[in-house]
């Protein structure tokens, strides 16, 4: 499972990178240190430039950075890259980025096209988009506790005017279940 900060944290060491400037001053850095100045002449970039790209590789922890008198002398912190790949590569992480924050990604999609306000807009035609609407709702309900198809109706409709269709979809899609008039949870 991958937090919320670790995740950013991972964005903001790629985005660091996906700067072209960036990723070749990494280059002209893993060798040896270099200063601002000879760095924008191997680059053929201005030296205000140079110090912005710096600054954000600085950011993330990637170049360090030491003074003497007037000159700033930057180096690659290469210890700090192999702990980011190997957090990155170790076991099934990045497979669970992938999975767990796409699929947030297009839940806060869909939740934002058909439940913009808190209240269901429209149901979606896509049964995937349904899905994501129904666990949604289904969520509003506490898994311990029966409720009458009466009191269920009640809170449905706060979210939905049709609560026929959506009742009936929770229990299709085994996200509620029923017996005598009864509804709870699964």
């Amino acid at each position: 499972m991958v937090d919320e900060e670790s995740f950013a944290a991972l964005l903001n060491f790629f985005k660091a990178l996906g700067d072209e400037s960036r990723l070749r001053i990494v280059g002209i850095l893993a060798n040896r240190e270099h200063s601002v100045e000879e760095i924008a002449a191997a680059l053929d970039l201005q030296g205000p430039t140079v110090s912005h790209h710096l600054a954000r590789l600085r950011d993330v922890g990637l170049v360090s950075m030491r003074r003497e008198g007037n000159v700033h002398y930057y180096r690659l912190d290469m210890e700090m890259l192999r702990g980011m790949s190997k957090k990155l590569l170790e076991g099934e992480r990045p497979v669970a980025i992938a999975t767990e924050n796409s699929g947030d990604a297009y839940e806060r999609k869909v939740m934002r096209a058909f439940v913009p306000d808190g209240t269901i807009k429209e149901l979606p035609a896509s049964r995937k988009k349904r899905q994501v609407i129904l666990k949604w709702l289904a969520g509003k309900f506490d898994r311990d506790r029966k409720y009458p198809e009466k009191e269920l109706n009640e809170i449905i409709q706060r979210y939905n005017p049709d609560y026929a269709t959506l009742r009936r979809y929770m229990v299709e899609e085994h996200l509620m279940d029923r017996a005598n008039g009864v509804y709870w949870r699964l």
